[in-house]
């Protein structure tokens, strides 16, 4: 059986956003996928292409002012360069984001990734849970308790650092590099099927 590849670009402000990563991470080799963290403020041209060979990339970023972080957008435009040559093209992607609100308009931001995906020609793996803590019997320790569908999304208040970021978003992001992890073993044995 031949082991997914899953890569975490990402960006972290105030290392909230690392600890979201670092949970996708570990869900996504509890899967049995070789996972590679990387910081896209920080990354080299070994890293681009650790990308470039992976079968699934998972986008992060805090969401600030309604969108990715400005590091994220950055490198968002870096990627062009992958655009023009279809790099990326039939991989997987996925997302997640952190803000101080409980909505805080973070659905923009995973909007901004599966379009960024979309682009690239990338297919968009969506978190695969129903809402959490959305009735009398739900508690704020469900999975997926912020009702999120297209990514993950995380809530750590202004006034905590990383240590205060939720139970429920840490296992919520473990949940999702799992599903990363399993779709991109699928589509393996699939395109393996097909050849």
């Amino acid at each position: 059986m031949t082991t997914p590849v899953v890569s975490i670009a990402y960006h972290s402000g105030y290392g909230h956003t690392a600890v979201i990563a670092e949970a996708v991470r570990e869900g996504a080799a509890a899967a049995g996928a070789t996972v590679h963290l990387i910081k896209v403020d920080e990354i080299d041209e070994a890293q681009w292409e650790l990308l470039d060979g992976s079968d699934a990339i998972v986008f992060g970023s805090p969401t600030y002012m309604g969108t990715a972080s400005g590091a994220f957008h950055q490198f968002a435009q870096d990627t062009s360069q992958r655009w023009f040559t279809d790099s990326w093209k039939d991989k997987l992607a996925a997302g997640f984001s952190n803000s101080a609100s409980k909505s805080g308009d973070k659905l923009h931001t995973l909007q901004f990734f599966a379009t960024l995906a979309a682009q690239h020609g990338m297919h968009w793996v969506n978190l695969g849970l129903k809402p959490g803590w959305n009735s009398t019997e739900g508690s704020e320790h469900d999975l997926n308790r912020l009702g999120f569908f297209s990514g993950a999304a995380a809530q750590t208040n202004s006034d905590e650092g990383p240590e205060g970021v939720h139970k429920a978003d840490i296992a919520t992001a473990e949940h999702l590099g799992r599903r990363v992890a399993e779709t991109a073993r699928t589509f393996i044995a699939g395109r393996a099927a097909a050849a």
